[in-house]
């Protein structure tokens, strides 16, 4: 009984001093897809899609430039083809960055605060929210659609 309770409280601290350590890198800071369809509204911001060609290709928020930051399902993308070479293609001004989910920009966010840019913007929950929130994408064939894919 005490021994469970003792792991249980272990795993407890773990879980709030590892959530408190993944804190972002100056620089960087996450917003809402709200919060980021301001920002594009207001203009002055470099919008940045890392997912795939094909993620890009299906549907994109209008403006945005594709660097991939990873080779993720089954892009078979040169390492030449990615963020972590191309980074200098990225303008040192306000940078929203986005992805499916958002776990990949976050990624690249940080990628991109460690690398000397001072204002990175992380869409949280990805073009997967801005669709759910209704927000406008456009596709290959650059055709404006609302809301999520029907």
């Amino acid at each position: 009984m005490y021994f469970g309770a003792l792991v249980f409280l272990f795993l407890a601290v773990f879980l709030i001093f590892s959530e408190k350590t993944k804190e972002n890198p100056p620089g960087l800071k996450n917003v809402s897809v709200q919060e980021a369809k301001e920002m594009i509204e207001k203009g002055d911001i470099f919008v940045l899609d890392v997912r795939t060609p094909d993620e890009f290709n299906s549907s994109r928020i209008k403006g945005a430039t594709l660097i991939p930051v990873s080779n993720a399902f089954g892009s078979n993308l040169s390492q030449d083809s990615l963020l972590k070479v191309r980074i200098d293609e990225v303008p040192k001004k306000k940078v929203l960055v986005y992805c499916r989910t958002g776990r990949r920009s976050g990624t690249a966010g940080t990628m991109l605060a460690n690398a000397g840019y001072p204002q990175v913007y992380n869409m949280i929950g990805g073009i997967t929210a801005w669709t759910d929130a209704g927000y406008p994408v456009v596709s290959s064939e650059d055709t404006e659609f609302e809301g999520s894919h029907k």
